[in-house]
């Protein structure tokens, strides 16, 4: 992560990554990220299609519990196979794409890209 420091009379800042869950050194951060990514998509989806919490469990055969827990962000229930899953119920088509990586060293990423 490539770090900026602002500084004002009595606060500083650091200028972060894009990834909120790896600048907080948490294991798993592209996964984490990538499921919170899927799960804003869903909650935008069941929002702008004007659904009730109980209406959406029932379309995703969760119970409405479920759909509070992605509402508020707690994710840890989920696997990104089931968010997949949840969007395909939301009639939205899902691609995933392999490539080689662009960079030498390290390990292949995971990243959600919306079209």
């Amino acid at each position: 992560m490539t770090t900026q420091r602002f500084h004002r009379t009595d606060d500083t800042w650091e200028m972060g990554s894009a990834n909120v869950f790896a600048d907080l050194e948490m294991p798993d951060a592209e996964e984490k990220l990538a499921k919170a990514e899927l799960a804003l998509k869903i909650n935008q989806i069941i929002k702008q299609k004007k659904i009730k919490q109980a209406q959406a469990a029932e379309l995703l055969g969760v119970d409405q519990s479920k759909i509070s827990l992605l509402n508020s962000g707690r994710l840890s229930a989920f696997s990104i196979e089931r968010l997949v899953k949840y969007l395909n119920l939301l009639d939205q088509d899902v691609e995933i794409v392999v490539k080689k990586m662009k960079r030498r060293s390290g390990h292949g990423r995971l990243i959600v890209v919306y079209a």
